[in-house]
């Protein structure tokens, strides 16, 4: 039986998320963003199309390393204006039963208690379909928005987001003990306070002395995303992470990432398959291979290479515009996403480098990640050779325009996928947890947050 292939869509509260220029499109929609009927329509169309779910990107500065203003950014749409993705979630739940729901949201910005009682009452409002992609962070500009001079080093985030999640799993697993809610009528007793348990955390960046104002979700913790694949985000990810993000321009450089998050895993006592890996791509797909290749000749015409090096120059912390359009990237120091740096920095699968203009013309369309275009048969031929290539659970799907872009993939790729028994044709029950491993809604025991519960090693009944 064919290996089974799994989507989620990548979207952003925003106008241009990884396809700089392509607003323009006629057929594009990604101005309605700001319409809540934008997300409520895409919703019901991945939920028709077995997408484990829909996750929402979010920035809180602009871009502003290339040519060291923000001006390109704004001109370009390039994730400004952008609004916030919480608000977006209890919608789309409303108009769909299973549909997942990842939130971007950093550690370095907002306090961990307020963002507990956050994503548990959506994990209320969903019924159990909420995940959290925890983020340290990689623009100066929001650290300077949020008055510091710049962000922390690349690893120190890391460490801050390690006590973040003590502070959270605390709240979600171990202040509330699961029966402790009664609704005695007859008593009185809504809640029976000794069932209630302050977690008394005083660290080294948060002091949380109380107890979770929120009682227990389905979930309790969410679903935990995760996108980084530098060594430090890859031994985050290895303790916290159910599904991870990431992002190669090569079936080579994809193929290592993959292993090395999984033998991360298994280092940590886990399954090298507890965690969902997910590669970003972009499919533009037609009924014809004739068809698919006249509509990416249509995008040519709309893409921006610059507004797609004003986002290469965010991701990697470098200022494009300073070099030579055929320069090779070179050896660089980033202090933003490392790992982009580092397959950039890699050889071409023909073993050429990677220079200036190659970036430009691979990011206008699909940004971090590649594009494939073809018929829904070539589409799906080449999905299962990277799966089978690289040993990645799915894809993480980037659109050249939206909703058109996923349109096509519901419509030509994914009947093909059934067919060949390749991909879902119904949902598993229960919450986004139980839907991405069948192991339950709950966190499985040998993962790190399950140890902060109620009588658990890391709990405060324990100390």
């Amino acid at each position: 039986m064919s290996r089974q292939i799994r989507f989620n869509a990548f979207d952003m509260n925003c106008v241009a998320h990884q396809s700089s220029g392509m607003w323009r499109h006629p057929d594009d929609e990604s101005w309605r963003y700001k319409d809540l009927t934008y997300w409520t329509e895409l919703a019901k169309l991945l939920e028709r199309g077995m997408f484990d779910g829909i996750f929402i990107a979010d920035v809180l500065g602009t871009y502003d390393v290339y040519g060291g203003s923000n001006e390109a950014a704004i001109r370009h749409g390039a994730q400004v204006p952008v609004n916030d993705p919480v608000l977006l979630v209890s919608a789309m739940a409303l108009v769909t039963t299973d549909l997942g729901f990842g939130i971007t949201a950093g550690t370095a910005y907002e306090h961990p208690y307020p963002f507990a009682r956050r994503m548990s009452t959506l994990d209320h409002l969903t019924g159990g379909r909420v995940g959290w992609n925890v983020v340290t962070g990689y623009l100066p500009s929001a650290a300077r928005n949020m008055g510091q001079d710049d962000q922390l080093e690349h690893d120190d985030r890391y460490d801050v987001a390690d006590e973040y999640l003590e502070v959270l799993y605390k709240l979600w697993e171990g202040s509330w003990e699961d029966d402790a809610v009664i609704r005695d009528r007859r008593s009185g007793v809504f809640t029976d306070p000794t069932k209630v348990h302050e977690i008394g955390h005083a660290g080294k960046h948060f002091t949380v002395p109380g107890m979770h104002l929120s009682e227990p979700s389905t979930q309790r913790t969410p679903v935990i995303y995760q996108a980084g694949a530098s060594p430090r985000g890859i031994a985050f990810a290895a303790g916290n992470a159910e599904a991870i993000f990431v992002a190669s321009p090569t079936k080579a450089g994809l193929k290592a990432t993959v292993s090395r998050i999984r033998d991360a895993l298994e280092a940590e006592g886990r399954d090298r398959y507890s965690a969902r890996i997910y590669t970003l791509l972009t499919i533009i797909t037609d009924e014809t291979p004739e068809l698919a290749r006249a509509k990416y000749e249509d995008y040519l015409g709309y893409a921006s290479e610059e507004g797609a090096l004003v986002f290469m120059s965010g991701w990697m912390g470098i200022d494009l515009s300073t070099y030579d359009l055929d320069e090779p990237i070179g050896n660089v120091k980033s202090n933003a996403i490392q790992s982009t740096v580092a397959n950039f920095q890699a050889a071409n699968e023909d073993g050429s480098e990677w220079t200036v203009r190659d970036i430009a013309r691979l990011g206008a369309i699909g940004g971090l990640g590649p594009f494939v275009v073809g018929s829904g048969e070539e589409i799906a031929d080449q999905l299962q050779e990277w799966v089978d290539e690289t040993d990645v659970d799915g894809f993480n799907l980037a659109y050249a325009i939206t909703p058109g872009t996923f349109e096509d993939v519901v419509e030509h790729v994914i009947p093909v996928l059934q067919a060949r028994g390749a991909y879902p044709e119904s949902y598993v029950p229960g919450g986004l947890r139980n839907k991405l491993h069948g192991r339950g809604d709950r966190l499985p025991p040998e993962h790190r947050g399950a140890s902060y519960r109620f009588g658990g090693a890391n709990s405060t009944s324990a100390r």
